[in-house]
């Protein structure tokens, strides 16, 4: 089996999701290609893509790429499922690469599932299971077309090197320029030391923190873990926090190895944003609060009281 894996990029670096979409790809078995896009990402990190089971990287550096420009995405990586005879398609389920995915489906006509969760089941046919209903429930769908595209939930696939250094190849294609009809002129990014949507551990706060001169212990805390920084969405509509760090079902969805939910109750649409989260540790004084029952492990008490000590106990243990 021939598989080519979208490879997506941030200041330099391959995105993580795009890690773990090499590494579900190699664990599908069969020959994986790996394609990068733009001149803007260092050539050391796509030949450290061998490491988690690509055995070669295509390349297309041309500067027109760097923006992310959709229809010119789906246009050079349908060309390449082409040109490599690849039978999956692979990506991460993720801003830029749903619409990536849709639009080659169309190109190649190959069926398409996002949200896919485990490796593919082949005994019968292909059958892969995705999340739905926001983490709620699964399906299993059967893909009946030649080609097929997958596109993976963040934390599907587990990351393990299991290989050296991928060979890279530049990779010249032809672009229309009606794939560029659509121009990005700005392009305004959330600032901070972790960003929500690539973090693997969250700590956020709710109303029960009383007010925006009291989230120091929330960012210090995540500063000690190395932790984005979040908050629910009343916190966000009162100004406490800015927008981009509303989690929630229309917010930020964020799927970390650990969520820290400090003073938030656990509304219906909050839950939505987060249940995806490996482990949900959950600080609020009140036990009926909704959240314990999402909780893998629950703290009833004051959280003046209990973030500073566990702050302290982490530097302590440092």
């Amino acid at each position: 089996m021939s598989i080519l894996v979208f490879v997506e990029s941030s200041e330099g670096q391959v995105k993580k999701t795009s890690i773990e979409a090499v590494a579900y790809a190699a664990a599908m078995g069969g020959d994986v290609t790996a394609i990068a896009l733009g001149n803007n990402i260092e050539n050391s990190e796509l030949e450290g893509l061998g490491k988690y089971g690509a055995s070669k990287v295509l390349h297309a550096d041309d500067e027109r790429l760097n923006q992310g420009v959709i229809q010119a995405y789906a246009a050079v990586i349908a060309k390449a499922m082409e040109d490599t005879g690849a039978e999956v398609l692979v990506l991460a389920n993720s801003s830029l690469g749903n619409p990536v995915s849709a639009r080659v489906s169309v190109k190649v006509d190959a069926s398409l599932v996002s949200n896919v969760t485990d490796l593919p089941d082949t005994s019968g046919g292909f059958k892969v299971k995705r999340s739905i209903y926001t983490g709620k429930a699964f399906a299993v769908v059967e893909l009946t077309k030649n080609k097929k595209i997958l596109a993976i939930k963040k934390n599907a696939a587990e990351v393990k090197e299991t290989g050296g250094s991928a060979a890279v190849e530049k990779y010249k294609v032809t672009i229309s320029d009606n794939d560029f009809g659509a121009k990005i002129t700005n392009t305004d990014k959330a600032t901070g030391e972790v960003l929500l949507p690539e973090a693997e551990i969250v700590v956020s706060g709710g109303r029960g923190l009383k007010g925006p001169e009291n989230w120091g212990m929330v960012e210090e805390l995540a500063k000690e873990l190395g932790a984005a920084t979040g908050c629910s969405k009343p916190v966000s509509d009162m100004g406490w926090r800015p927008h981009h760090e509303h989690v929630g079902q229309t917010g930020v969805k964020v799927s970390p190895q650990l969520y820290i939910a400090i003073g938030i109750s656990g509304a219906i649409q909050h839950l939505a944003g987060v249940n995806s989260s490996k482990y949900i540790v959950v600080i609020n004084k009140d036990p009926e609060a909704p959240f314990f029952k999402a909780a893998d492990y629950g703290i009833v008490g004051d959280a003046f009281e209990i973030v500073p000590k566990l702050t302290e106990a982490l530097r302590a243990a440092k």
